[in-house]
């Protein structure tokens, strides 16, 4: 099964861990806010159920499951299905785009990364949020991968392989934010990475104009 399949298959199974984990969901959403630009056009890829989208006041998204993308729509978002290696949008058309929970699942995450850029503007923003391979919580995931029903088949990065490919894929001045540390309040953000394990990266993409 693939992973489309999966969250056609299971997506009010998805939809409910956020309810059940209300007080990680609204650490992350903290995270990503702190990071977000506050204008322009804007696109979430692998938008989900819109869980993310909705509140951030992100209204475009680009999803591969059609039963999360329905539930998208029904927050309030414009979902257009496709994947991220090959998104279905001109050049330079967003001045940031989103990536939440995403990395783990595409096939292809260099080649996702540079459809991230050649869709946004000059010097428009990329921002990821991931659960960090090396945090706890992505120790415990990497634990029962083969139990679960969403991560079976996902890679985990550590946010150094992230920067890195990032940079690779043509992105400068990479800023990182993290939450959820083993003993801190939940709703704690703080510079850098190593220590929360969920992680928030933005990074702009490099002008082309610009010397190497």
């Amino acid at each position: 099964m693939n992973t489309s399949s999966v969250f056609d298959t299971h997506s009010d199974t998805y939809d409910q861990w956020f309810p059940a984990h209300e007080l990680l969901y609204n650490a992350e959403l903290k995270a990503i806010r702190s990071l977000l630009p506050k204008t322009g056009e804007s696109l979430e890829i692998g938008v989900g159920s819109g869980m993310f989208a909705a509140p951030l006041g992100i209204r475009i998204g680009v999803e591969p499951s059609e039963e999360m993308a329905e539930k998208a729509r029904n927050r309030g978002v414009q979902v257009i299905q496709g994947v991220a290696e090959n998104l279905p949008f001109s050049n330079h058309q967003f001045d940031f785009v989103l990536m939440v929970t995403t990395i783990c699942f595409v096939r292809d995450i260099k080649q996702s990364l540079r459809e991230a850029r050649r869709v946004l503007k000059p010097q428009g923003t990329i921002i990821l949020g991931f659960v960090d391979r090396e945090s706890e919580m992505g120790r415990a995931y990497l634990a029962r991968k083969q139990e679960s029903i969403f991560y079976k088949d996902a890679t985990f990065y550590a946010t150094k392989e992230v920067l890195d490919l990032l940079h690779s894929a043509g992105f400068v001045h990479a800023e990182t934010i993290q939450t959820l540390f083993p003993e801190a309040p939940i709703d704690a953000i703080r510079q850098g990475y190593g220590e929360g394990s969920f992680v928030v990266i933005s990074a702009d993409a490099e002008s082309e104009t610009s010397p190497i």
